[in-house]
């Protein structure tokens, strides 16, 4: 078993948003799984232009606050309690519209 304090980990900072890497190859024995965190302040997009894809699927938990995300040229909007899934493969991505940051758990996972 292995334990991480989320208030602990370094923050990288991107786009003006704040991403945390919980768990991956790094720090498990496990590569096709990476855990983390992202806070996305009003304003700010991920990526900051154009459209990011991933090699693996994406699950993310809203933790609080609202985005919203375009997947494939479909505009979903993702507030706190809901969680989404993108397969591996779309062109996607989120934007903050709203007043407050964004909190977001996301985890990535190797097909």
């Amino acid at each position: 078993m292995k334990i991480v304090n989320i208030h602990e980990l370094v923050e990288e900072g991107k786009n003006n948003c704040l991403f945390k890497v919980i768990f991956d190859k790094k720090n498990t024995s496990n590569d096709k799984v990476t855990m983390g965190m992202v806070t996305i302040p009003p304003g700010a997009r991920i990526p900051a232009a154009g459209d990011g894809v991933h090699s693996s699927d994406e699950y993310s938990l809203i933790c609080r606050g609202t985005v919203v995300t375009m997947v494939n040229g479909s505009e979903h909007r993702i507030s706190s309690g809901q969680a989404a899934y993108i397969p591996a493969g779309e062109f996607h991505w989120t934007i903050n519209d709203g007043t407050e940051d964004c909190e977001v758990l996301w985890v990535l996972v190797k097909n």
